[in-house]
């Protein structure tokens, strides 16, 4: 098992980011738990490193694009549906300052992200095994972050109803999606201004051509989203706004 950074060192050139000596021994540390977690349970079905570093780590890390330097020094970041930590570590171990919050609701992957966020000695990080539909009526947790990041959920048109309500009005929505990303957006369209948002760009992401198409579907929230929102528990899913 390689632990070579240099293929996600290379990478992240593209994006004007340069790990430390600590972060490229972070993310080390990252897969060899993630490749051992593995075994005992399904986190993943991308395990070769090379595809870890480009699918995984630099993927997560393209996020930056739609962000300022003030948000990744100090801000307030919640990653819905985190998994095994993407996108919300791979962002933490490269701007430590943030403030992170991961949600997942399946207890084993959310035992991992406790064990990582352990390992790495990462801090100012909280990991909540629930569902987002209720812990987004916590009074603790509603509008109360700048960012709000998802990647590989759900369709747009279920995924605002369980990201945009956790958003502060003035922040941002920011949603990995592929090539039918325009599709998705025309069909969320009425649901993005019924929770008090709109969208603001679609960033491409992908380095290659001849790449999948890929991009980060940028949402703004401009006012508060109405109490009743999220409905209850698999509402969103089953009848998206």
């Amino acid at each position: 098992m390689s632990n070579d950074t240099e293929l996600l060192r290379r990478m992240l050139c593209v994006l004007d980011i340069s790990l430390s000596p600590k972060q490229s021994d972070d993310f080390q540390k990252y897969y060899s738990e993630l490749f051992v977690w593995n075994k005992k349970f399904n986190l993943t079905r991308i395990l070769d490193y090379s595809d870890v570093q480009a699918l995984h780590f630099f993927d997560s890390l393209t996020i930056v694009r739609a962000l300022n330097s003030e948000l990744l020094k100090n801000g307030q970041f919640l990653d819905i549906g985190s998994g095994a930590g993407f996108p919300g570590i791979p962002l933490k171990i490269m701007y430590p300052g943030i403030k992170l919050t991961l949600i997942e609701a399946t207890k084993k992957k959310a035992a991992f992200l406790n064990h990582i966020v352990q390992t790495l000695g990462l801090e100012l990080v909280n990991v909540y095994s629930e569902r987002s539909e209720i812990l987004a009526h916590d009074p603790s947790l509603r509008s109360n972050f700048d960012v709000v990041l998802a990647r590989g959920v759900a369709p747009l048109r279920t995924l605002v109803e369980l990201t945009v309500p956790f958003c502060k009005v003035g922040g941002l929505v920011v949603v990995h999606k592929g090539r039918d990303a325009k599709g998705e957006i025309l069909d969320a369209s009425n649901a993005i201004q019924r929770l008090g948002s709109k969208i603001l760009e679609c960033i491409p992401t992908n380095i290659e051509q001849g790449t999948p198409s890929k991009c980060l579907v940028v949402i703004g929230k401009d006012e508060p989203t109405d109490g009743a929102y999220p409905r209850r528990v698999g509402i969103p899913r089953k009848r998206p706004l």
